[in-house]
């Protein structure tokens, strides 16, 4: 009983790889406190270099071999950045550790795996199919992962990410600071999340041991361009300058809507919690 004890007590092994990304590095503080949570970082800085936790990785000359083989995690999450090419590789290695270990990756995917759909929103086990070269890069990935056994890998499809920090909001900001114009999609219906929102679903995922895929956008679908505004009008600026952009004629959807694995009520949200988030 007391070996069942402390079996359940051990703290997991967490391994972040791209922590010092936006999105990352949001994940690594969310769950920094709760398990024994290491990262990997790109550019060499005093924040990381010191940090015994972190590991410099150049997706371009590394072995991700070496730093599983020290950290030997128990969770791996994929929030990568880098050459698509070189992002397919790293991930065959992944899928090669998992095969031979006790060991779970969770995958940061994206609504693009469904961009060449225009006509609904998408949902968690509809087929993917994508025009573009990073939907493609994504789908790749993904169907790498689907062929392990199920309890291994968890998919998380993201639509738009958007935060304090996120790089959307600070371009948005740089733009209004300079009078630039700010592009928007009129035609364009998505649904939207938060880094805040996302680190906390991952942190549920984590603890409650689950797997398969999960669509993390809001509830609500929205234009891109109305959410924009909104988020424009939330951070207090005036007279923002816009720059309307039609890719079709017609109303075209990328969205990716939750509905066979729902997440609880207080880990779902709609598009106007982030606007108020954002609100200064």
């Amino acid at each position: 009983m007391k070996a069942n004890k402390n079996q359940k007590e051990r703290k997991h092994r967490v391994l972040i790889l791209g922590a010092s990304g936006f999105l990352g590095n949001s994940i690594y503080k969310e769950l920094c406190s709760y398990f024994n949570t290491f990262g990997t970082y790109a550019t060499a800085t005093k924040v990381y270099s010191k940090n015994k936790h972190f590991f410099h990785y150049n997706i371009d000359e590394d072995d991700v071999f070496e730093i599983l083989d020290i950290v030997k995690p128990d969770i791996i999450i994929s929030a990568l950045r880098g050459d698509f090419s070189k992002q397919v590789l790293v991930h065959k290695h992944l899928t090669e550790y998992l095969s031979a270990h006790q060991c779970k990756l969770i995958f940061l995917s994206s609504a693009n795996v469904f961009d060449a759909y225009s006509k609904f929103p998408s949902y968690e086990f509809d087929k993917t199919l994508t025009h573009s070269v990073y939907g493609h890069f994504k789908i790749k990935i993904e169907n790498m992962l689907l062929r392990l056994p199920k309890s291994k890998v968890a998919i998380l499809r993201l639509p738009m990410v958007f935060g304090k920090h996120s790089p959307r909001t600070q371009d948005i900001i740089q733009n209004l600071k300079y009078n630039e114009p700010i592009e928007v999609f009129p035609n364009l219906i998505i649904n939207v999340t938060t880094d805040s929102k996302v680190t906390q679903q991952i942190h549920y995922i984590i603890n409650r041991n689950k797997s398969g895929i999960f669509h993390l956008g809001s509830k609500d679908l929205v234009h891109h361009d109305d959410f924009i505004k909104e988020l424009i009008d939330a951070l207090g600026q005036q007279n923002p300058v816009y720059k309307n952009v039609y890719t079709t004629n017609e109303e075209r959807y990328l969205a990716v809507l939750p509905k066979d694995n729902l997440l609880p009520r207080h880990l779902q949200l709609e598009s106007k919690e982030i606007v108020l988030e954002l609100k200064i």
